[in-house]
């Protein structure tokens, strides 16, 4: 029988020996090895000599070469004493030693246990390779490390959540959307309760366990049901007015998210101030959604927060939550900076009136518009409102200006006329093209292009006589 890696079975056992119940030699060195990783003869003065590799895994790693070496040169200084105890015998029985062999391709780490021998004083000592135990233990503490990691990002985010919840100057309570019991509440919520609901005894309100419903007046509890059940069914709603039980007028939203594999709804109820009419807040709003004008509401970015039903229709849109969230760009503007410009000057007039551009749909179609815009600021926050107005033909995008003359044609005048009737001849010639321009980027409304030219209307129909341009009429002249 083939011993793998096995120097010579006349090391382990002396010639002629028969070995273990008349076994060869080999034969016991072969059932020795298989029974361990490494095997290894060691001397009374601590010499290898012998070597049985049993784990392919340590073939081609020179440990052959240890033969004729001190077994203590094997290992890096710092443990060479345990192989010294194990060697002479000191070590305690049937302990295992673990220590590492450098090798050229990275430690090895080994335990051992040593068997006296009578083979020349010494002993065997039996080899196990620690790597993949080493493996595993590096996996595990890496795993031990992520968790950890996790376990303190996860309490860091429930602190930072927690410190928001509870100094929300609003009232937020958490809400199982099934039964619409409270579940948590944050103290201005408990703040409010305590201010709107009589109760018997003088304790601190808690709300846990409590209907979300006695918050609210009577009279609006069906508004209040009817918004949280359209929330917990996934439907868009809007928040809703609602009064609370002592008459004051508040603000209701709501929001659904999973917890714990249930549905909890994170309530806000924001009271208002007692001058706000919201049954005058609600004609209002219907107004706004049956005018024939397009109407959109948009944030200082020009995101999309609302539009009525007339720009869903003109931009070829069939829910309000299609436009939420979108830029204006998508739809208002011709290439290139079109929005930009109206932007500029709604940024520093405050209001834009007869901005004519034209309006993009999701058919790629586009449709004239005059828009009016105006900016206000709400509770610090910056909104623009866009109402726009089909116009008969869509406006036609300028692209350029044509130039009065080119540079050769500048050149030539050059000698042949003064250098400042060039000038007033080509700034004439511009003037015309730019007034021409403005008027056809309006279709044609004079007060438009005068505001988009930066001139009074007096003195665009003074150069509309100048340049014979349009059909003016004394009275035009003198109504200006």
């Amino acid at each position: 029988m083939d011993v793998p890696a096995f120097v010579s079975a006349g090391a382990f056992f002396p010639p002629g020996d028969a070995g273990l119940g008349g076994l060869a030699a080999p034969a016991v060195v072969a059932a020795l090895v298989a029974a361990c990783d490494l095997l290894l003869l060691i001397d009374g003065g601590g010499i290898v000599r012998g070597v049985a590799i049993g784990n392919r895994d340590l073939a081609g790693l020179d440990i052959e070469t240890w033969v004729g070496r001190p077994w203590q040169e094997t290992v890096d200084p710092g443990e060479a004493e345990k192989l010294a105890e194990l060697a002479a015998g000191t070590s305690e029985p049937g302990r295992w030693r673990q220590v590492n062999h450098p090798l050229p391709g990275g430690d090895l780490p080994m335990r051992y246990r040593a068997v006296p021998a009578d083979v020349a004083g010494g002993v065997v000592a039996v080899g196990r390779d620690m790597r993949p135990l080493a493996q595993i233990q590096q996996r595990a503490l890496r795993a031990q490390q992520a968790t950890e990691r996790d376990a303190l990002r996860l309490h860091a985010a429930e602190a930072r959540n927690r410190l928001l919840f509870d100094s929300a100057t609003d009232a937020i309570l958490m809400v199982d959307a099934l039964t619409l019991v409270v579940t948590d509440a944050n103290p201005a919520a408990t703040a409010l309760a305590g201010a709107v609901i009589a109760l018997a005894a003088p304790d601190p309100v808690v709300l846990n366990g409590r209907a979300l419903t006695a918050l609210v007046h009577p009279d609006d509890r069906d508004a209040a049901l009817t918004l949280l059940h359209a929330i917990a069914a996934a439907q868009d709603r809007r928040p809703v007015g609602v009064r609370l039980p002592d008459g004051r007028p508040s603000q209701l939203s709501a929001t659904l998210f999973r917890q714990d594999q249930g549905r909890t709804l994170l309530v806000r109820l924001q009271p208002l101030a007692a001058a706000i009419d919201l049954a005058a807040e609600r004609p209002l709003a219907a107004v706004l959604e049956r005018v024939p004008d397009a109407f959109v509401l948009t944030d200082a970015a020009l995101g999309v927060l609302a539009g009525n039903g007339a720009f869903l229709d003109l931009v070829g849109l069939a829910r309000t939550s299609d436009l939420r969230g979108e830029a204006l760009s998508r739809f208002l503007g011709q290439p290139g900076d079109d929005l930009a410009a109206l932007a500029a000057r709604l940024s520093s007039d405050g209001s834009v009136r007869d901005f004519a551009t034209v309006v993009r749909t999701n058919a790629a179609a586009e449709t004239g518009v005059m828009v009016t815009a105006v900016t206000v600021v709400d509770a610090g926050a910056v909104r623009h409102g866009f109402s726009m107005r089909r116009v008969a033909a869509a406006v036609a995008p300028v692209t350029s200006l044509p130039v009065a003359r080119s540079a050769d044609e500048l050149a030539d005048l050059v000698g042949r006329m003064p250098l400042r009737d060039i000038v007033r001849e080509s700034t004439d010639r511009i003037e015309r093209l730019c007034i021409e321009a403005a008027l056809a980027f309006t279709a044609d409304n004079r007060a438009s292009a005068a505001e988009i030219l930066g001139l009074s209307r007096q003195s665009l129909y003074s150069k509309l006589h100048r340049h014979g341009l349009g059909n003016l009429s004394d009275n035009d002249s003198a109504g200006s």
